[in-house]
């Protein structure tokens, strides 16, 4: 089921479903049969998981709703500025790039999605789970939302397989045959989740190190190989070494890069290269 980007569509009613339905079995029936909600660590952990919930809920609601980047009416690419030494070209004529479909040049790293039916500034990839785009407005807070539902997918496990292990006390009430299914059933489904989550985890966090997009490591891949055909060695101009990537994708202050915030260095029409000369000031 498809839809405009934000749009409430059948994929974010599922993940919004999937989230609930973890929270209250990992709260309300496992804890419960393993830790006991009237002990200490039983207050604890549905304390925590509530937070990492919440935390999930609230960083996935503004990944849909974000506006990934536009590109501004009217955008012309200065040729002649000095501080930019990169301008991408067409692959064929070695032109500008010109979006056909949205009538205005496109900046570096902007690419067209056929969904949303515009380009979209630093685009990585349209995502039906947000029915959105991942592109330079809302990619930090995509990753922060995907590293806490990793973290809340792998500690809702611990807690799942915790009860499951937990030995039933006889006294316990006939409803615990119910309540064990539900939480073989909340482990069958966070199992390849919490697996698939962590790949995609791993996977952006590889491409943050090498300031790439999903887009952009594509591409390099033919670049590279392209480059060594003719004797050459590619190199990925957006590259500033690990430091500088991470700053460029998460922001300058350390302390926000796990906060649901917009801090990314740049409006997404002109990035920094690794062939950019530093200008020098008269002293």
């Amino acid at each position: 089921m498809g839809g405009r980007p934000g749009y409430l569509t059948l994929p974010i009613f599922s993940v919004v479903a999937a989230i609930g339905y973890v929270y209250y079995t990992t709260v309300f029936v496992a804890v419960p049969r393993w830790l006991g909600l009237s002990t200490a660590a039983g207050v604890a952990n549905a304390a925590a998981f509530t937070a990492l919930a919440a935390a999930c809920l609230a960083t996935y609601t503004v990944a849909v709703r974000r506006d990934p980047g536009r590109v501004p009416p009217g955008f012309v690419p200065d040729v002649e500025d000095a501080e930019s030494t990169v301008h991408e070209i067409k692959r064929k004529g070695g032109d500008l790039r010109y979006c056909q479909k949205c009538c205005h040049y496109k900046p570096p790293r902007a690419h067209h999605c056929r969904v949303c039916k515009r380009c979209v500034l630093k685009m990585d990839h349209h995502c039906i789970w947000i029915n959105n785009c991942v592109g330079h407005g809302n990619y930090k807070i995509f990753l922060v939302f995907v590293l806490y539902a990793v973290v809340a997918s792998f500690y809702a496990l611990i807690l799942i397989i915790g009860s499951v292990l937990h030995s039933v006390p006889k006294d316990e009430q006939p409803g615990s045959d119910s309540s064990r299914t539900s939480i073989i059933i909340c482990g069958v489904i966070l199992s390849p989740l919490a697996l698939a989550l962590a790949v995609l985890l791993g996977w952006h966090i590889y491409l943050i190190l090498q300031n790439k997009t999903t887009i952009e490591y594509h591409e390099g891949v033919r670049a590279m190989w392209l480059a060594e055909k003719g004797g050459d060695i590619y190199h990925h101009p957006y590259d500033l070494g690990v430091y500088e990537n991470l700053i460029s994708v998460l922001g300058p202050n350390i302390f926000c890069w796990l906060c649901p915030v917009l801090n990314t260095v740049g409006n997404g029409l002109r990035y920094r290269t690794s062939y950019d000369i530093p200008i020098s000031r008269p002293m």
